[in-house]
């Protein structure tokens, strides 16, 4: 989990918390950043006229707002006071991604699933935060705070996954619904993982060393997750023209969503297994393309 912690983050932490003081500074700082910067980019979808991506990240600023609340009530509770900004000795990770927070502005093809799909990127980092934080604390109440801050991180990427999935079919059910009197029939997951297939091959060709390497074992791990998932799923034929990373995530997203709503105990077992190889596929893939 070291790997994925610490791949997650831009650089690693720039130090270690000496007390709750400093954790609480920290935290309600991490918040109110995001808050800020999901309200900024809410009004600059509205400017815009995409009212759909505007109440996304209006909803999220909202949440994390919530988050700020929390945090501020933890202190009390703890401290007898108010987080105090002076205490953040150093800069948190950022909030959002720069790039992904331009391309939520600028790009046209941005949409509630992409939207929450950076959120979700989000949380998952300032959860890895946590994580490294209280690995590496050398006071026993700051590594327990940083523990339930990381599982905090964590029930939040669980809602905010459970959030995107949604999107994602109510995106593709408008897409369907749209599609032209003659559409193309709908693929299977085998098909997608073939395709994925191909273009990690063409991944794999621009990379050297370790990560070449990877790359071949990610490849050939889609293969025989083509197999064992025939006959699964029914997904847009226009997915086989995404990038590897959607239809990474969308494939990821297909396992988890198709494992809760079985019934069948071995079925649940194999769409789990699915999801666990596709989840851990997708953390490797994204490692891959920031390196």
């Amino acid at each position: 989990m070291l790997f994925l912690r610490t791949s997650l983050l831009s650089a690693e932490p720039a130090g270690v918390l000496k007390s709750l003081d400093e954790l609480f500074a920290l935290a309600h700082a991490m918040e109110q950043e995001a808050a800020d910067k999901y309200d900024a980019l809410a009004q600059d979808m509205r400017a815009q006229g995409k009212d759909d991506l505007a109440d996304v990240f209006t909803r999220l600023a909202s949440a994390e707002r919530e988050h700020v609340d929390s945090v501020a009530q933890w202190s009390h509770s703890r401290r007898g006071k108010s987080p105090d900004p002076a205490l953040v000795r150093w800069e948190p990770p950022e909030a959002l991604d720069k790039e992904a927070a331009a391309e939520a502005k600028a790009s046209r093809l941005m949409t509630p699933y992409r939207a929450l799909a950076m959120a979700v990127r989000n949380e998952e980092r300032a959860f890895a935060f946590w994580s490294y934080l209280a690995a590496y604390s050398h006071d026993l109440e700051v590594k327990k705070a940083s523990e339930a801050m990381a599982r905090e991180e964590l029930g939040h990427v669980a809602t905010l996954r459970q959030e995107r999935r949604r999107a994602y079919h109510q995106q593709h059910e408008r897409e369907s619904a749209d599609a032209s009197a003659a559409p193309q029939l709908p693929i299977d997951a085998r098909r997608l993982e073939l395709r994925l297939v191909e273009q990690l091959g063409e991944i794999e060709q621009r990379l050297r060393g370790p990560a070449a390497v990877r790359a071949r074992d990610i490849r050939q791990q889609a293969t025989r997750l083509a197999d064992e998932a025939a006959g699964f799923g029914s997904f847009p034929a226009a997915m086989e023209r995404k990038d590897s990373l959607e239809i990474a995530e969308a494939l990821a997203d297909a396992y988890l969503d198709g494992a809760e709503r079985a019934s069948d105990a071995a079925r649940v077992a194999s769409l789990q297994r699915l999801a666990e190889q596709a989840i851990s596929r997708l953390a490797w893939m994204r490692s891959l393309m920031e390196d």
